[in-house]
């Protein structure tokens, strides 16, 4: 795992200048609002990667003090969230967004995505994904384990499996979220 810890926007976008079209992944450190130590703040860190064509995804705890946030150069076709979309549109009316960031909010737009609203699907408890319903009802441990869960970690399991773009993911997914279930375990961070 790679790491990088900067304390200002103006270093973290030099580091990408440097590096955006060559590195694979950066974990970027961010500390803790307890610890003394300083870190570029998460909604500039984004900003800045969205200007060269990177976006964030994982977070990782590092230690008490510590995590880190995978930056990757951004897939052609991915989703732009709407707060992305702002955040780019800012940048851009800034001059701020460079010719690698510019490429993906063009495809974006050519390709009608960019006009699209993002939906995401109910979190409601009472509506379980059908591959969920059916692994569940397959699995009484499984299925006693999820109903005991408060409804906020609940709504986890359902959005992780809802929100899968192509069926083999979702019966992935299913199947994994069946074997924490049975274990007593919690979704936890994906």
């Amino acid at each position: 795992m790679k790491t990088l810890h900067v304390e200002t926007r103006r270093l973290w976008r030099d580091w990408l200048g440097e590096h955006h079209a060559t590195d694979d992944e950066i974990w970027l450190i961010f500390f803790k609002t307890h610890t003394e130590e300083r870190s570029v703040d998460y909604g500039e860190a984004v900003e800045e990667a969205l200007c060269f064509g990177w976006i964030d995804s994982l977070i990782k705890r590092i230690d008490a003090d510590r995590y880190a946030r995978k930056f990757t150069p951004r897939r052609a076709g991915s989703v732009w969230s709407e707060t992305n979309k702002k955040r780019a549109e800012q940048a851009i009316a800034a001059g701020l967004m460079t010719g690698s960031g510019l490429i993906f909010v063009s495809e974006a737009k050519a390709s009608g995505e960019w006009d699209q609203q993002r939906q995401r699907p109910s979190m409601s408890t009472d509506t379980l994904p059908q591959e969920l319903q059916e692994a569940l009802a397959a699995q009484p441990e499984a299925a006693e384990m999820f109903h005991a869960l408060a409804p906020t970690y609940q709504k986890q399991y359902i959005l992780w499996i809802a929100t899968a773009k192509r069926p083999e993911t979702r019966t992935r997914r299913t199947a994994e979220a069946v074997e924490k279930l049975k274990r007593g375990e919690r979704l936890g961070l994906k």
